[in-house]
């Protein structure tokens, strides 16, 4: 069986619009795109590095995968190789066009479409950006490991990972670091429904 593990660039407040650069994103006239470029640093090349090392195939939103269509077939190094080379799943609601080499379109029942996937023998399923896919999936307890990378950035307004809605659920950290320019580098995995009790003076 395959696991479905995401990675995202968060600011402070759980903002993961438009990070790479500033026409990346620009939906609600947001005004940050690029937002990472300046805290960027060799930890966390190194970390993002760790989690693309092993064999995988993309899992992406229909937004996320026209962004990336438009511009890695374009762009040459070892993260366009990857990219352009692996098996890219593109989940949408409507015809996407596919341009982009190695692209297969899931659409109609969307849930039962990706656990078919997920169930077949072969590579993780690595999903990068794609909120409302991650919110969807998260939502189907169908996301196996979360990599988050929290900047030291508050951005006061944008898309966010987990919007109103979301559903209450307890993840474990399993590893954790803080790079130089204090992005906080975490991985979880899930644990189980939320647990209650009453905090004492003890």
């Amino acid at each position: 069986m395959r696991k479905i593990i995401v990675s995202e660039f968060l600011s402070m407040d759980g903002v993961m619009q438009g990070p790479g650069g500033p026409q990346e994103d620009t939906t609600g006239n947001f005004a940050y795109g690029g937002w990472i470029a300046p805290l960027g640093d060799e930890q966390m090349n190194q970390q993002l590095g760790k989690i693309m090392a092993p064999p995988y195939d993309l899992l992406l939103g229909h937004f996320t995968f026209n962004i990336w269509a438009s511009y890695w077939p374009n762009q040459q190094g070892t993260i366009a190789e990857q990219f352009n080379k692996v098996t890219k799943y593109v989940v949408s609601g409507s015809q996407v066009e596919l341009s982009w080499e190695n692209s297969v379109l899931i659409t109609g029942d969307i849930i039962t479409e990706i656990k078919n996937l997920k169930a077949q023998n072969g590579v993780d399923l690595l999903i990068m950006g794609s909120g409302k896919l991650v919110q969807a999936l998260l939502a189907a307890n169908l996301v196996d490991k979360l990599h988050t990378f929290t900047y030291p950035i508050i951005l006061g307004g944008g898309k966010r990972l987990f919007e109103a809605g979301s559903q209450a659920y307890e993840w474990q950290l399993t590893d954790s670091l803080i790079s130089a320019t204090g992005i906080i580098m975490a991985t979880y995995q899930p644990k189980g429904d939320v647990r209650t009790g009453q905090v004492s003076e003890d």
